[in-house]
């Protein structure tokens, strides 16, 4: 029986992406509803002789929806209005990756993404009870946070877009033009989510502990206590790790530079099985989300690693001839089918989902 616009917005408003991509009615209507500003189902109408000046704005989607226009129309006209848009975009490119490698430094400031508001409240709003102090927060602290959360989101915003484009521009990618939740693109009519990150901290110390290895905070205090390093107080444990592994490497000791190339060749060794089989990382990653953008969507996890430093791993995610390597080679390998299949909990409850991860490692000369 076919799938009833109605249904499938039912389908849709459940989060229900892989029971809609499934037939080729909801895949027909995820690919409509990528394109579902006005002006691009107004183009689809146009194109296909669909007498739309009747029509409202509102219902134009489910109009087009029940029209005889079949996938293979809808999949061009998406090509066409990705290549116009990508034109534009590839225009600016040189000059904005340009500008992108002016950022020297990662650092959110202390107001940790997609938590601004809250910080803010939490920090100042709430706690300051003097007018004049506040103020003085607000020039010394606030303003040097700001301008660190500003950079960052900079950053990720643009390229993320250099990565999504790099994917749209492959032969076995669809893009999705428009903005639809959960879909970045479809590969061979699968959607995907597509997620930039990089080797997990967490990942890391619970694949040490399985194997019986002692934490690298640990290792490394331990190690700056030995050379008289000085041990930050203030420093959170992430920012801690990252400051005591680059002082300690930089040591000339036996014992510092052994330690050093102790913890990288088993962050080494853990890429290259993630490499070989990811199923546990993807499990990882999925378990491990934030609560507020929890979801079982199928996702493509871009896993970036420098090995030369690997909490300089953010530098890559602008480096576009090597993501572009590396997202090739995996399309091009993949012929047939792309995601494996993944199950992982969420508060108790099972989900399932088609999943990968590709991973762009880089050590430098």
């Amino acid at each position: 029986m076919a799938l009833t616009f109605k249904q499938a917005v039912a389908l849709y408003g459940r989060d229900d992406i892989n029971g809609l991509a499934s037939s080729t009615e909801g895949y027909r209507f995820l690919l409509l509803r990528s394109l579902s500003r006005y002006e691009h189902l107004a183009e689809i109408a146009l194109g296909h002789n669909l007498d739309i000046e009747e029509v409202g704005k509102r219902v134009l989607f489910e109009y087009i929806y029940d029209s005889d226009i079949d996938t293979k129309s809808i999949e061009k006209i998406i090509r066409q209005i990705f290549a116009r848009e990508r034109r534009i975009r590839a225009h600016a490119e040189t000059h904005l990756i340009g500008e992108l490698y002016k950022m020297q430094e990662f650092n959110w400031g202390g107001l940790h993404q997609n938590s601004l508001d809250k910080t803010i409240v939490n920090n100042y709003v709430k706690k300051v009870l003097s007018y004049d102090q506040l103020n003085s927060h607000i020039e010394d602290e606030l303003l040097t946070s700001m301008r660190g959360y500003v950079r960052c989101s900079w950053y990720n915003h643009w390229t993320s877009i250099i990565i999504e484009d790099i994917f749209k521009e492959h032969s076995a990618v669809l893009p999705a033009v428009g903005l639809v939740k959960k879909i970045d693109f479809f590969v061979r009519s699968v959607p995907f989510d597509l997620k930039v990150t990089y080797l997990p901290e967490g990942f890391v110390k619970i694949k040490r502990r399985e194997d019986g290895e002692r934490p690298e905070l640990t290792l490394l205090k331990q190690q700056a206590r030995r050379a008289s390093i000085a041990i930050p107080s203030k420093m959170s444990d992430s920012d801690l790790l990252a400051h005591l592994w680059t002082v300690v490497a930089d040591q000339p000791d036996n014992t510092s530079r052994t330690l050093a190339a102790s913890l990288r060749a088993y962050r080494k060794k853990l890429v290259d099985e993630i490499t070989q089989d990811p199923d546990e990382l993807i499990k990882w990653l999925y378990e491990n989300q934030g609560e507020r953008r929890f979801d079982a969507s199928n996702r493509i996890f871009l896993v970036l690693v420098n090995e030369s430093n690997f909490f300089d791993s953010w530098q890559l995610k602008r480096n576009r001839a090597l993501i572009s390597k590396g997202i090739s080679e995996y399309l091009n390998n993949s012929t047939t089918s792309i995601g494996r299949d993944s199950v992982f909990m969420w508060e108790g409850e099972e989900y399932k989902s088609k999943a990968d991860v590709i991973i762009v490692r880089h050590t430098q000369l």
